[in-house]
């Protein structure tokens, strides 16, 4: 063959490869574009409950770390102390997702715009209590429990849409560490979210039990109905405390978990079905039917509960809570209200109120 048709054969060649080359990186930057906006157009479930700002999205780094907490007016300066703590002890950056409702709103905006909070990113989304209609009780007596912010741990995807991962944490808590740490927890496959055992040290074991049994399935679930003896559950499992969750926001959508919590809420307003002992808020007892053996365990340290329980808070040394990570005032008192385990601590983080509306209660101040 003449080497000019060798030539042209060659060039040819070359033509056909580079434009293979070119397509395959189209095709590629296709498949990068849908991955990084795959809601683009997609409408959310339960979307249409929710008022517009629950809807909005925000823009997002990589290092950015979605944190979900409530606010209610009569616990906004908890709120407040613990978002401080987060922002301040945190290397990345936080973007908090506050659940609020319409009474509350126009305060938490007006604390966070004229303290060092404003420098802090955050959305304030309405909730909507009528999502919980036909789910929980009225009843008078579980007032305190059914309060319909409680409740917002369970629309995780609804209020975070944009994220694979995320951290909802209550209010009534302060970070000592590095969220990112906790941000990091390893969540095995399969599980959409991870909890901290209430049996997760002999130390802990002893505070629950001094603070009323209540860390097993007995103590959350009547095992004598027979929705519940139907699902197999054995009464002594450890149960877990939801106060503080680092979820997997994909597994949790592809596992309905939002429904299923709603079916059980459901089954219970009907039935009846949490224990006559339940001395936690109702939104527990869903999560262990939800999450029986099948969810990741958080580390100890970040979750240090029942700072707010009777005598049981002050069984930890000051030694022990100072390197704590993050720790919890579960139960009644609370460091904001009545005398409670280590109040100072939490005064370190709470921002006074500009507005003047909030202030920390001591029953036993001098």
């Amino acid at each position: 063959m003449p080497l000019r048709k060798v030539n042209v054969v060659i060039l040819i060649l070359l033509a056909v490869a580079f434009l293979i080359i070119v397509q395959r990186n189209l095709l590629n930057l296709s498949d990068f574009l849908h991955k990084e906006n795959p809601d683009a157009g997609q409408i959310l479930p339960f979307e249409a409950e929710l008022s517009k700002d629950g809807r909005q999205k925000m823009e997002r780094k990589a290092e950015e770390i979605p944190v979900l907490i409530t606010a209610t007016e009569d616990r906004l300066g908890a709120a407040i102390a613990a978002m401080n703590s987060v922002s301040q002890n945190s290397k990345a950056r936080v973007v908090f997702t506050i659940v609020t409702l319409n009474d509350t709103a126009d305060h938490l905006k007006a604390w966070m715009s004229k303290t060092k909070l404003k420098n802090v990113k955050y959305r304030i989304v309405i909730f909507q209590p009528e999502l919980l209609s036909g789910k929980i009780s009225k009843d008078p007596k579980t007032l305190e429990a059914t309060k319909p912010l409680t409740f917002a741990r369970f629309y995780l995807p609804v209020y975070i849409p944009e994220v694979e991962k995320a951290i909802y944490l209550d209010d009534d808590v302060v970070v000592q560490g590095d969220i990112q740490e906790l941000y990091e927890t390893n969540l095995k496959p399969g599980h959409a979210a991870a909890f901290s055992d209430d049996c997760d040290s002999a130390s802990a074991k002893g505070i629950v039990r001094g603070a009323g049994n209540q860390n097993n399935y007995l103590g959350f679930l009547d095992f004598k109905k027979e929705a519940i003896k139907k699902l197999g559950m054995r009464a002594n499992t450890c149960s877990f405390n939801p106060g503080v969750i680092i979820a997997n926001l994909t597994e949790w959508k592809n596992q309905n978990i939002t429904q299923q919590l709603e079916y059980w809420m459901e089954r219970n307003f009907q039935e009846d079905l949490y224990s006559n002992t339940l001395a936690e808020s109702i939104t527990t007892p869903p999560l262990l039917i939800v999450f029986y053996k099948r969810y990741s365990s958080i580390d100890p340290m970040w979750h240090v509960r029942h700072l707010g329980t009777t005598g049981a808070g002050n069984r930890y040394s000051p030694q022990f809570v100072r390197v704590a990570k993050l720790l919890h005032w579960n139960g009644h008192y609370k460091p904001w209200g009545r005398a409670s385990a280590f109040s100072d601590v939490w005064d370190q983080w709470f921002i006074p109120d500009p507005t003047g509306k909030f202030h920390p209660v001591r029953r036993h101040a001098d």
